[in-house]
């Protein structure tokens, strides 16, 4: 995890982050509303496929009233294929863009082949990988929306003996839907990012139902964590 946690959290990262992001949340769990403790207690206890590693980090301190957020990188071996963050919102006043009191956001990111980054259709697929690992689950959401990017970087001068690298980073939000106790599913909506995250890292599909799913090809040389 460490490498993930290097790029996409806003401190330093490393396991000092991961605990005072479980302490920060033992501290938030203790004034929280009820419904917001029972849906990270149910994201704390959940258990992704082996091949995701999550930890806690710090969340977002302005967006809500109360936050809780995960980073997670599919791993194969001591090499990261893709990586991302999973933040759970929630507001109990409410809020007009969410049309609920909880919102999940998310960023996920994986390298690609440099040919696989010229493909018109790509974005597209990537944001019905969202949401189609979310209807996969039976669950209810609403008011989705995001942003797929493609990027390529080549390399010049001092760097120029490293091949050209392509990145495709889905951002999106969406709202839960909310059960018993106004609670959302939130272990659920945890596993369903979890198929996301090892789609976009290339790997077979986490069960047998799941055959037709069509993922990316792993990038060349992942990165080593």
């Amino acid at each position: 995890m460490a490498a993930a946690q290097g790029r996409l959290s806003d401190g330093a990262g490393g396991m000092d982050e991961a605990k005072d992001a479980e302490e920060g949340a033992e501290h938030a769990s203790s004034t929280a509303p009820p419904p917001f403790r029972a849906a990270v207690d149910a994201l704390r206890a959940a258990r992704p496929r082996p091949q995701v590693e999550v930890e806690p980090t710090r969340p977002p301190q302005r967006l809500a009233p109360f936050s809780y957020a995960l980073e997670a990188a599919v791993v194969d071996g001591e090499e990261d294929l893709a990586d991302g963050r999973l933040v759970l919102l929630h507001d109990p006043a409410g809020h007009d863009a969410w049309r609920g009191t909880f919102r999940l956001v998310t960023l996920v990111r994986a390298e690609l082949e440099p040919e696989m980054a010229t493909d018109p259709l790509l974005p597209d697929v990537c944001w019905s990988w969202l949401t189609g690992a979310l209807t996969a689950r039976g669950l209810a959401f609403g008011e989705p929306s995001g942003t797929v990017t493609r990027a390529s970087s080549h390399y010049f001068g001092g760097l120029s003996e490293r091949p050209p690298a392509s990145q495709i980073e889905i951002r999106a939000s969406w709202t839960p839907g909310e059960g018993l106790g106004g609670v959302p599913d939130t272990a659920a909506h945890l596993a369903s990012w979890c198929d996301l995250l090892a789609q976009v890292a290339g790997l077979p599909p986490a069960g047998p139902g799941d055959a037709s799913v069509v993922t990316l090809p792993q990038r060349r040389g992942p990165q080593s964590r």
